[in-house]
C-alpha cells in the first residue's frame, strides 16, 4: 500500500526496539533492569502528594471541557511568576503556551519557524532533533560532540554552521547525557548567536535558538543551570524555551509541558499546538497552577526527588569508576543533571560465550540484556555513529537497591567476553 513520502522515510524509535527485546524476555519471564526509558516508576517516585489532590479535586469539580488553546490563564500566570521566583526571567501570561508535555512544543517551535529545506543545527547526542528534521523537511546540520567536553556542544564547534541556519537547538541538562553547559561554554554560543542576527538584513529571518530546559529543577552538587535570556538579555526575541512539569515533578503521565518565548513566535505555536489537539487536560492545568505556588510543597518535593536520584547515579557511577579500576574497559561522566548518567563499554570486537562477535553498540547492549539482565541506550539512539561505545543509563524507573545489584551482574558478563 502506498504511503506519504513523509511517513516512508521517518524513523522509527530506537529506544521502541529496545523496550520490544525487553518486553519479550520479560513474556519470557525474565527479570530486565529496564534503564532505557526517559521516565519514572510512578510506585518508587510518585509525584508531588499536593499536586494529586489538586488534580482529584478539579475532576471533583467538573473541570473537565475543552481549556483555552493556549492554556488556563491561571496556570499561565502560575508559570510566569515560577519562571520569575527560579530563574528571574520576566515572561508575562501572553509569552507563555501549555501543552500536553514538552513534545508538542518542540514539534510547534519547529513547524512555526522552519520552512522545508531550511538549516536547523544541534548536536549529537542529543533526543529527537533528528525526527523533527524529518517531519518538517529541515535540513539537519548535526555537530558531532566530545566526551571531552561531556558531549556538550562547543562555540568553536558550532560557529562553522550558524551561517544561513534558521534554527540552533539545545538542551541543558542534556537528554542523553545527563550533563550540562558551564556559563562560559553558553554564553559563548549566545555570542555566536547575537553575531550571526547582526548580520541579517530587515525583514530577514532570524536564526532562532531553541532551549530545552525540561530537567533544568534537577542538577546536582556545584554545577548550575544556565539559561541564555539571564546571560544576554538581548537574546529574548530569538530564543523559545521548552520547559514544564514532567521531569522536576515526576508527572510525566499529567502531560502537562508549558512554553515561552516572543509573543509573535507563541501565538503562531498556540494555533498549531490548537489545530494538533495537543492541549493538557483541563483539570491537570487548574491542579498545576495551584500547586506551582505552593512554593514550600514545591522546595520540599524537589529537595527529596534530587536527593533520591543523585543517590542512584553518584551509586552507578561510582561502580563504573570501580569497575574501570578492576580493568574493566568501561567509564563514566560524573552525574551533573538529569535522570542520566552517561557510560561507556568499549566492548566492540569482542566474542561472547557462545561464539557471537560484537560488532556494534547494540550488539553490546543486547549482550548486557541477555547476559547480565540490564538494558540501557547506545547514544546511536540520540544521532551519533553506530560505533560509538557511549550509552545513556536512566535511573527514574529503579531504586538505589535495583541500580546496586545490576553492577556486580555487568561485571560478570563483561568479564566472559573474550
Amino acid at each position: 500500500m502506498s504511503v506519504s513520502l513523509l511517513a516512508q522515510n521517518l524513523h522509527g524509535s530506537e529506544i521502541i526496539k529496545i523496550a520490544g527485546e525487553i518486553n519479550e524476555l520479560k513474556r519470557q519471564g525474565q527479570n530486565i533492569a529496564n534503564l532505557t526509558i526517559g521516565d519514572f516508576d510512578s510506585n518508587i517516585y510518585p509525584i508531588p502528594a499536593e499536586l494529586k489532590q489538586g488534580i482529584v479535586d478539579a475532576y471533583a469539580n467538573n473541570q473537565t471541557n475543552y481549556p483555552p488553546a493556549d492554556g488556563v490563564l491561571d496556570l499561565r500566570e502560575s508559570v510566569s511568576g515560577f519562571l520569575k521566583s527560579r530563574f528571574d526571567l520576566d515572561y508575562n501570561a501572553n509569552q507563555i503556551l501549555i501543552s500536553g508535555g514538552s513534545r508538542p512544543l518542540i514539534y510547534s517551535t519547529y513547524l512555526a519557524l522552519i520552512d522545508p529545506g531550511d538549516k536547523v543545527v544541534f548536536p549529537a547526542p542529543s533526543w529527537n532533533n533528528n525526527h523533527y528534521c524529518d517531519l518538517t523537511n529541515a535540513e539537519a546540520v548535526i555537530i558531532p560532540t566530545r566526551p571531552e567536553n561531556n558531549f556538550m556542544p562547543t562555540a568553536d564547534e558550532i560557529a562553522p554552521h550558524l551561517k544561513g541556519a534558521a534554527m540552533l537547538a539545545l538542551c541543558s541538562p542534556l537528554n542523553p547525557t545527563g550533563t550540562m553547559f558551564t556559563k562560559k561554554d553558553l554564553e559563548e554560543i549566545c555570542d555566536l548567536v547575537i553575531a550571526e542576527n547582526k548580520t541579517r538584513k530587515a525583514g530577514e529571518k532570524p536564526l532562532y535558538l531553541l532551549y530545552d530546559q525540561i530537567y533544568s529543577q534537577l542538577t546536582f552538587g556545584k554545577h548550575v543551570h544556565y539559561n541564555p535570556v539571564s546571560l544576554r538579555p538581548e537574546l529574548k526575541d530569538v530564543t523559545i524555551f521548552v520547559d514544564g512539569a514532567s521531569k522536576c515533578f515526576a508527572a510525566t503521565g499529567v502531560r502537562v509541558g508549558w512554553g515561552f518565548g516572543p509573543a509573535n513566535v507563541i501565538n503562531h505555536m498556540k494555533a498549531i499546538v490548537g489545530h494538533m489537539g495537543a492541549w493538557a487536560p483541563k483539570a491537570e492545568q487548574v491542579a498545576m497552577a495551584k500547586y506551582l505556588r505552593q512554593d514550600d510543597f514545591v522546595k520540599g518535593y524537589l529537595a527529596e526527588l534530587k536527593g533520591n536520584i543523585q543517590a542512584s547515579l553518584n551509586t552507578l557511577y561510582q561502580g563504573f569508576q570501580q569497575l574501570k579500576a578492576e580493568g574493566l574497559n568501561v567509564d563514566a561522566i560524573e552525574p551533573m543533571g538529569a535522570i542520566y548518567l552517561t557510560i561507556k563499554i568499549d566492548y566492540a570486537g569482542k566474542t561472547t560465550p557462545d561464539g557471537t562477535v560484537l560488532k556494534t553498540s547494540a550488539d553490546t547492549n543486547f549482550y548486557l540484556i541477555k547476559e547480565a539482565k540490564v538494558a540501557f541506550v547506545p547514544f546511536a539512539a540520540f544521532g551519533t555513529d553506530h560505533n560509538t561505545p557511549w550509552f545513556r543509563v536512566s535511573v527514574g524507573a529503579s531504586t538505589l537497591q535495583d541500580v546496586q545489584e545490576l553492577l556486580p551482574r555487568i561485571k560478570d558478563a563483561l568479564s566472559k567476553l573474550k
